[in-house]
């Protein structure tokens, strides 16, 4: 905004300041002296949770036109949960992995709270504020059902799709030996690579992998890997302390009263 700093400017913004001032009858848009829900959070939208989420990753981050966010998914029906404990609205917007994950997103003000199967590591708490921990998670092996692959050790040599700044891509440079690791911004070009025959193998979060076995006969999850991973939602360093003590309660108020377990029975099976 450039300043203006004749006395024509001045006056015009005197009116206009006395005319809202006559006006406002408080901070939302109702004229009823209430402040809008949400207010004491910082929400980059009033009465609104606006959630940064890599789409498709599912069954944690799905496209549905039939919901009212356009998405929805065990990550995105958990925070529709919490937002509505809030008294809020839930809005998605859908953008890189990567930049989520480094803290790039939140630091810019794009969203309120990162959503997407992200793990807890130490190298992110760096730049990320995490809420309490909502999801236990595996790696493991895709492979076609003919390739001949069995097993980690059976790489060398093989192409191996991993998501680009993901734990899996993490375990498959320390553990898969004389592979080439091929990266890939998302699984929405994972897995289309995957059929397409350029990679041999994907490495990454055994739900994720679970949905394509489940779709396809031609691929199974030959191995999965412990390695102590919990998801979490991420917010701005620094920025959220608020928000981030509401979502821990309201999410610690969704399992004492079973609602988080018919939302995870939703989209995960025993197995």
């Amino acid at each position: 905004m450039h300043r203006r700093t004749t006395f024509a400017g001045l006056a015009l913004v005197a009116t206009a300041t006395l005319a809202l001032a006559g006006c406002a009858g408080g901070s939302d848009d109702s004229g009823s002296g209430e402040p809008a829900a949400g207010d004491e959070y910082g929400l980059v939208e009033a009465g609104t949770l606006t959630v940064c989420s890599d789409v498709p990753y599912p069954p944690f981050e799905i496209e549905d036109p039939s919901s009212e966010s356009g998405y929805s998914g065990f990550d995105i029906d958990l925070l529709d949960a919490i937002a509505k404990k809030l008294d809020l609205k839930l809005s998605v917007q859908d953008v890189g992995f990567d930049a989520l994950q480094s803290g790039t997103t939140l630091a810019a003000g794009t969203c309120d709270v990162g959503a997407s199967a992200m793990t807890i590591t130490d190298e992110r708490k760096a730049n990320i504020d995490f809420a309490d921990p909502y999801y236990e998670s595996l790696q493991s092996l895709l492979v076609r059902t003919d390739s001949g692959i069995e097993s980690i050790d059976d790489l060398d040599g093989k192409a191996v799709g991993v998501q680009q700044g993901t734990t899996g891509e993490t375990y498959a440079t320390e553990n898969a030996t004389g592979a080439e690791l091929v990266q890939y911004p998302s699984d929405g070009e994972l897995w289309p690579a995957m059929q397409a025959g350029q990679i041999d193998a994907i490495l990454q979060d055994q739900p994720v992998n679970l949905e394509h076995e489940k779709a396809d006969s031609a691929y199974k999850i030959v191995e999965t890997y412990e390695t102590n991973e919990s998801y979490g939602f991420a917010f701005a360093k620094g920025e959220k302390g608020e928000l981030l003590d509401a979502v821990n309660k309201a999410l610690k108020e969704l399992r004492d009263s079973g609602e988080y377990q018919t939302i995870y029975d939703s989209y995960f099976t025993a197995n």
